[in-house]
């Protein structure tokens, strides 16, 4: 492995997210991880030392991303234009970058990511997302409305099965979805 520390990391992430995607968590070892790559398992071990510590670490780019959201959301007033820039931005982390493998990975793998801790973190950022989207009504319909609008977004990727749709097109429709949940969220 010739590549940097980093760049392997994240080499060695992109193809068991393959592979877990492709045969389930479960089913995948970290000896297949390793033959896919074209690497020793002893080598694949000098990054990451389980299947588990390779979830953890793509879950902590996530939770990254949705702590500086979080920051940035709670500085702003609770309007409906500062929901509205929320789930734009939410829906830029969706769908930017390399996170169709990441997104493909969460819809195919719930049940192994609710029995892991890093599962656990990212439920509870999200809780704290729909949180701040309800900031100023505290009814059960603003709370329902404000996760269901993060739920549009992020589950558009397994929901939405028209061929060939883009996945701007894909965002579109998910934040118009997203959108009209908010617009029925109480502002203070």
């Amino acid at each position: 492995m010739s590549q940097s520390t980093g760049g392997t990391r994240e080499r060695i992430k992109a193809v068991a997210l393959e592979l877990f995607t492709e045969q389930g968590y479960e089913a995948t070892s970290l000896r297949e991880v390793a033959e896919r790559l074209g690497v020793t398992k002893a080598a694949l071990y000098y990054h990451f030392k389980s299947k588990d510590e390779i979830v953890t670490s793509v879950v902590a780019d996530r939770l990254d991303l949705m702590d500086s959201l979080i920051a940035w959301a709670e500085a702003q007033p609770p309007t409906l234009a500062t929901r509205r820039a929320v789930i734009e931005r939410y829906a830029d982390t969706i769908f930017g970058g390399d996170q169709r493998g990441v997104m493909r990975f969460f819809e195919q793998n719930q049940t192994a990511l609710k029995s892991l801790s890093a599962g656990r973190e990212l439920r509870e950022r999200l809780l704290r997302l729909a949180t701040v989207l309800s900031a100023g009504d505290n009814s059960p319909g603003g709370q329902v409305r404000a996760a269901l609008a993060l739920f549009a977004v992020h589950s558009s990727w397994f929901v939405v099965r028209t061929p060939d749709i883009t996945d701007a097109e894909r965002k579109h429709v998910a934040l118009e979805v997203a959108n009209e949940l908010l617009a029925a969220i109480t502002t203070p």
